[in-house]
């Protein structure tokens, strides 16, 4: 049996997710609660083209759309929703989807009317607040529950609000949309008084971002069913405020997102355990699905309370104290662009660091033994302006964490297997932002083959064969020891192989490096160029490459 109502269900939340997207930096610019990471509209379109992303993909079943089964269609979205939920905000999205959902269902055959409109939006409401464990108001949990509340009002006093049999789909849509926007004019209300009920808001001098997006979201809808622009919904301004800061949660590092499927699932006995390891704790699903949010210093201890019980995927860690940063940066200057590709490089050193980002790179510390864990790059691919990134590991001792955090990350990530802070360097020149991180990967390989790379260092410990001492210097052309003793003779060992055939060589000069730049430059045959920086790690004197 045909179901039209399927075809609009996709139509409204293509309008919805389009007009989400539209102002979703400004939501991001509003988000101050439970923290200031400034990504809330990120998350809720994350979750919004998850859904979108399902219906097309039953779209390309060998049913038309509106063939398919109301309660087949209406949880595979649910689902999909669940899954595709990122943070706070959308795994509460997650949750109204999913309330809406199950009130479908459990009407087989009804048109969508006001009062199944009406049943679906409260059923939204009451399944977002069981799911959070210490609700808060002022947020987009009142927004929803007052829309909802609205509409049961709205339909006490108006006449003919049940359809049934043939109905016209222009008529239907437009009741539709008439009853929402007055949901809209309650939920418009119920953000503005949003900071009269929430401290951490009237502090900032902003609204809920999440309750914001809620309206925009039903916007969106309204728009969709009338084939008009969306009704106009009050643009707020953000507030950098330095108090943001304070708000308990902020005292954890990372935001980290996970699902679980297995056979036996307690979401209740698992919330308790994911307090004891932090705070913001969102466990929602069933016994066969959990989706995880928590704010916690410790990521793996997160996902580890799940060995032997279910398989872990679609992790996502966040780094909270870097986004608190990144946005107060953007709230004063002009937010960047998303690019459709974006690179992160592990690096070491400010002067290295600085030359990286000169390319276009998203530099992650990896500390004096450029060594992150997988968390970290997590939060590193997390934090890049893109949906496709590009990893640059710099050490083989990184490469099988970049890898992990590739299979992990929900973005299409690529990793480079680089194994030097030079060869990574060589490879970042080759980085197009507006390539995909395929063509950008394949790029950055030809880049590394037309490279060696090379490094003097101060030995820290005397070679067992006495061909040098503690403080002496060794020399390597890419893995292969070529040169040791005084650093000068070490150094001309290496530039001496490195220059065959080589029309340029980059020098990075480590700190305390014992030749300056000219003497250096002394060492190289005229006919080869040197391309001279400072700044390199402490841990070598200096490293190079020959292009």
């Amino acid at each position: 049996m045909r179901d039209p109502s399927l075809v609009r269900f996709r139509a409204v939340v293509e309008g919805a997710l389009a007009h989400l997207e539209s102002r979703r930096q400004e939501i991001n610019d509003l988000n101050v609660f439970p923290v200031a990471d400034g990504d809330t509209g990120d998350n809720m379109a994350l979750t919004l083209r998850a859904v979108l992303a399902e219906l097309d993909r039953l779209g390309t079943l060998d049913r038309p759309i509106d063939e398919i089964g109301r309660e087949e269609i209406v949880g595979s979205v649910a689902r999909a929703a669940l899954l595709g939920a990122r943070g706070n905000s959308g795994v509460i999205l997650s949750q109204l989807i999913r309330g809406a959902a199950e009130e479908l269902v459990s009407r087989p055959g009804e048109l969508v009317d006001p009062v199944l409109l009406g049943a679906s939006m409260a059923r939204a409401a009451q399944r977002a607040y069981d799911s959070v464990r210490d609700p808060a108001e002022g947020t987009m949990l009142t927004v929803m529950r007052e829309m909802a509340a609205r509409v049961a009002s709205e339909l006490a006093h108006m006449p003919d609000v049940r359809l049934g049999g043939e109905v016209d789909a222009d008529v239907q849509s437009a009741l539709l949309a008439d009853v929402l926007e007055r949901a809209l004019e309650a939920g418009e209300a119920s953000v503005r008084r949003g900071p009269e009920l929430l401290g951490v808001l009237r502090d900032a001098g902003v609204v809920d971002a999440g309750g914001h997006a809620v309206t925009i979201i039903f916007a969106g809808v309204i728009a969709a069913l009338r084939g008009t622009a969306p009704p106009e919904i009050e643009r707020f301004a953000p507030a950098v405020r330095s108090s943001v800061r304070q708000h308990a949660s902020s005292t954890y590092r990372y935001c980290t997102n996970f699902a679980v499927t297995g056979t036996d699932l307690d979401a209740h006995r698992h919330a308790a355990e994911l307090e004891a390891l932090g705070d913001s704790v969102l466990v929602v699903g069933d016994r066969a699905t959990l989706k995880i949010h928590v704010h916690t210093d410790d990521p793996e201890a997160a996902t580890g309370l799940f060995a032997g019980l279910g398989e872990v995927s679609r992790l996502d860690v966040a780094d909270m104290h870097a986004q608190v940063t990144e946005r107060e940066a953007r709230l004063t200057t002009v937010a960047p662009a998303t690019q459709r590709c974006g690179v992160v490089a592990v690096t070491t050193g400010a002067g290295v660091r600085g030359l990286f980002e000169s390319l276009g790179t998203h530099a992650l510390d990896g500390g004096p033994t450029l060594n992150p864990s997988t968390y970290e790059l997590l939060a590193g691919i997390h934090d890049v302006p893109a949906e496709e990134v590009v990893v640059l590991p710099n050490s083989a001792n990184v490469i099988m964490a970049a890898e992990r955090a590739a299979e992990l990350s929900e973005k299409l990530v690529r990793v480079v297997p680089t194994t030097s802070l030079q060869a990574g360097l060589a490879a970042a020149v080759a980085f197009l932002a507006d390539r995909d991180a395929a063509a950008n990967a394949a790029a950055m390989q030809d880049a590394l083959a037309a490279i060696r790379t090379g490094a003097v260092a101060r030995a820290a410990r005397k070679d067992a064969h006495g061909r040098w001492l503690v403080g002496d210097a060794v020399g390597f052309v890419d893995d292969e020891l070529v040169a040791w003793g005084d650093p000068r003779a070490a150094l001309a060992g290496v530039l001496g192989s490195l220059a065959g055939g080589a029309e340029l060589i980059t020098c990075i000069a480590g700190d305390g490096a014992p030749l300056a730049e000219d003497e250096v430059r002394g060492l190289l045959d005229g006919d080869v160029e040197l391309e001279w920086s400072d700044g390199g790690p402490a841990s070598y004197w200096w490293l190079l490459s020959a292009e």
